[in-house]
C-alpha cells in the first residue's frame, strides 16, 4: 500500500557534458532533496555526491553498443520509487530531451499519476567551445544542424543530406560507429574537404580531440584512439580556430 504522506515526484534533469560544476542552480538543489537518483552512464557520478545521506542511488546506464538498462525497467523504477520514496531525479548525461529519451519518462510518470519536472542540461555539443569551436560564427554558419548518427532502425539519419545544402553547422550525436558512412555521404555530395572535428569528453581533464577532413573521419578517428562518448562537428567554423591553436593538429 502506498504512503499517502508521500508526493510522488519525478524531475528529468540533464546533468551536462561531463564537468559537475555545469549543472543549474535549480539542478544542484533538487538534487539535495532527492529521495531516490536514477542515474545513467553519461552522468558525471562526482554529482552523487550532492545528494543526502538516505538518497537512493541507482545505475540505469545504456552504453553504447554494449548491455544497458531497457526503458521498460527505468519506467517501472520511476513508477515503484515515485510512490514509495517521493522524489525520484533521473539524471542524464547532457539535456534530457536532445536524443535522449526523457520525455518518453515524463508522459509514463504522467500516465501514473506522477507530478513531472523539467530541469535543462547543457548539451554536449555546447562544450565545442571548450575546444575554440563555435556552432555559429557571423558570415560563416547561420545556423545548427543537430543529427543522430544512428535512428531506431540503425541506419543513418536522411537529415545528414539536407544539412548538406546550407552552410549550417553540423553536430552528429552517436556517430562514432556510422564515420565511414558520413564521409562517404560527403565525398559523394562533393564535399569531402569540409573540416571536421570529433571532440571526446569535451568538459572534461581527459579531454581528446581531432580536427581534420570530413572524407578523412573514420582514419581520423582510428589513428587517435577516439571513442564513445564524442561528438562530430562538421563545417567551416571549424577553420575560424585555426592559429588560436597550436597544439591541435588539422590534418
Amino acid at each position: 500500500m502506498n504512503d499517502r504522506s508521500i508526493t510522488p515526484e519525478l524531475y528529468v534533469m540533464g546533468a551536462g557534458p561531463g564537468d559537475p560544476e555545469l549543472i543549474t542552480v535549480k539542478a544542484h538543489k533538487v538534487l539535495q532533496k532527492a529521495d531516490v537518483v536514477l542515474y545513467d552512464n553519461l552522468a558525471n557520478k562526482e554529482l552523487l555526491a550532492i545528494t543526502k545521506e538516505d538518497c537512493e542511488k541507482i545505475y540505469v546506464g545504456k552504453r553504447p553498443y554494449q548491455d544497458y538498462t531497457p526503458q521498460e525497467t527505468i519506467h517501472e523504477l520511476i513508477l515503484e520509487k515515485a510512490f514509495s520514496k517521493g522524489v525520484v531525479v533521473r539524471l542524464k548525461g547532457g539535456d534530457p530531451y536532445i536524443f535522449g529519451r526523457g520525455f518518453e519518462e515524463v508522459l509514463f510518470a504522467r500516465e501514473h499519476g506522477i507530478q513531472t519536472h523539467y530541469i535543462p542540461g547543457i548539451t554536449s555539443m555546447q562544450a565545442s567551445g571548450f575546444e575554440d569551436i563555435p556552432l555559429t560564427h557571423r558570415a560563416v554558419s547561420e545556423g545548427i544542424w543537430a543529427i543522430t548518427g544512428t535512428k531506431k532502425d540503425g541506419s543513418l539519419s536522411k537529415d545528414l543530406k539536407l544539412s548538406m545544402q546550407s552552410n549550417a553547422t553540423v553536430v552528429v550525436y552517436m556517430g562514432m560507429k556510422k564515420a565511414p558512412e558520413i564521409a562517404a555521404v560527403y565525398v559523394q555530395e562533393g564535399k569531402g574537404d569540409t573540416p571536421v572535428a570529433v571532440i571526446q569528453h569535451a568538459s572534461l581533464p581527459h579531454k581528446k580531440s581531432v580536427v581534420g577532413r570530413v572524407k578523412d573521419l573514420p582514419e581520423l578517428i582510428r589513428v587517435n584512439a577516439l571513442t564513445y562518448p564524442a561528438i562530430i562537428i562538421i563545417g567551416w567554423v571549424i577553420r575560424v580556430q585555426e592559429g588560436a591553436r597550436s597544439d591541435r593538429p588539422f590534418l
